[in-house]
């Protein structure tokens, strides 16, 4: 056996009288100081303490005197709200519940966190403003909100132009509108339209004077005994016509409508829904033509120049009205003139597919009169030709009126995505 001590320990030493030197070579024991937080009363000996035990952390100061000291390592602890949850993980004592995404005590509630009702979904927070993969886009933000919490339009919208788009882009619509919808639109057109106009292009045949000016003994023109009658019979039943087959022609334009953006949108729109969505509408979309025709004919009145004018500042009044239903002369008179390059350009398209309708249609009308003679309604067969080349040249001016439609709604929605984020959806929703 050995005469040393055993390892580790030590022997005690007195205590050291003041100002007595103190043997540098002498290891002394450590001593535990009090638990921060818990003074023991003074003038007490320190407990030893256990070398095994876990430290102990102080609490921490944080941005308010009232946040909770950091969690126990050991206590198994949970991310931060909004992150998604790990399996069997519960929040430790401090940190508000998972389900709540509330901000720490004293902390400001960032913009667009949770408190203004927008949340991140499952899957860890997005950057914000944008959605997460394969989410629609945000609702339009109120007046303050911050900066970019909506995005712009989206550049496959299929009816929508994105601003900058440029005509290429309103193009591309058209065709794509014309492409899905033209086994509804055109049923539509031809009944809407091209049957109106061949009606009134027979009745013409049998109405329109056939006498011609002749010349008095003074040289002078002499109109034939009852020109002006007849001539005054002929204008009246062509606008009696045209008043009667007026809410046949707004319920084509109303289903056609409702057809490109239905469509536009993936939603099903079949030719009978349609035909009852624009028998809905007719009415209001009929006064509202009526009076868009009084203006322009007022202005052509004056001078052609102003009525021309008028009929582009107005031509977006059917869309204006299927879509938001009040005020569509005002309304398409503020489009046209705050963005008036963009919308004169879309509505001259148009009118050149309607004038090379008119220009088709003269055409049929001098070949009708060169094969059939002045007054076709003389005889059976020449009457038979003249009707059928009526009836072929309204049916001729179908792409007319199918582009003049399809490029209006179009050239309607780029002027909303003009003034804020819009697509498809939400135009087929508006329509009702």
């Amino acid at each position: 056996m050995s005469d040393l001590p055993p390892s580790g320990s030590t022997e005690p030493t007195p205590p050291a009288s003041s100002g007595a030197p103190t043997d540098p070579t002498r290891s002394t024991p450590p001593t535990a100081g009090p638990v921060p937080g818990q003074p023991g009363p003074p003038g007490s000996p320190a407990p030893a303490a256990d070398p095994w035990a876990r430290p102990v952390v102080p609490e921490q100061p944080g941005p308010d005197a009232t946040q909770p000291a950091h969690p126990d390592p050991a206590t198994p602890a949970t991310p931060p709200p909004g992150w998604p949850a790990s399996s069997g993980a519960t929040p430790p004592p401090g940190w508000p519940a998972s389900s709540g995404a509330t901000p720490p005590p004293g902390w400001p509630a960032p913009p667009g966190d949770p408190s203004t009702g927008w949340g991140w979904p499952a899957g860890g927070p997005a950057y914000p403003g944008h959605p997460m993969p394969g989410a629609p886009y945000p609702a339009q933000p109120m007046p303050g909100g911050h900066y970019g919490w909506y995005p712009p339009t989206d550049p496959n919208d299929p009816l929508v132009t994105p601003p900058h788009a440029g005509v290429a882009g309103w193009f591309s619509r058209c065709a794509g509108a014309v492409r899905r919808g033209w086994r509804q639109l055109l049923p539509i057109v031809l009944l809407a339209q091209c049957v109106p106009a061949a009606i009134i292009s027979v009745l013409s045949l049998y109405l329109v004077p056939t006498d011609e000016p002749v010349t008095g003994p003074d040289g002078a023109p002499v109109l034939p005994d009852g020109y002006l009658e007849h001539m005054f019979a002929f204008y009246g039943v062509v606008l009696l016509a045209a008043l009667i087959f007026g809410p046949v022609q707004a319920a084509g334009w109303g289903a056609g409508t409702w057809v490109v953006a239905r469509q536009a949108a993936g939603e099903p729109a079949g030719l009978g829904a349609a035909l009852r969505y624009g028998l809905r509408r007719a009415l209001g979309l009929w006064g509202w033509t009526i009076v868009a025709s009084l203006l322009i004919t007022v202005g052509a009145c004056l001078c052609l120049l102003p009525g021309v004018y008028v009929g582009f500042a107005v031509a977006l009044f059917g869309p204006v009205y299927l879509f938001e239903r009040q005020e569509p002369i005002g309304r398409a008179w503020r489009m046209f003139h705050q963005r008036f390059g963009m919308v004169l350009g879309r509505v001259a398209l148009v009118m050149c597919a309607l004038l090379a309708a008119t220009v088709l249609d003269l055409v049929v009308s001098t070949v009708s009169g060169v094969v059939f003679g002045a007054d076709p309604t003389s005889a059976p067969g020449t009457t038979v030709g003249a009707v059928a080349l009526a009836v072929v040249g309204a049916a001729l001016a179908a792409p007319a009126y199918l582009a003049q439609l399809v490029g209006l709604v179009v050239a309607y929605a780029e002027q909303r995505a003009q003034e804020g984020p819009v697509n498809a959806a939400r135009l087929a929703a508006e329509l009702g």
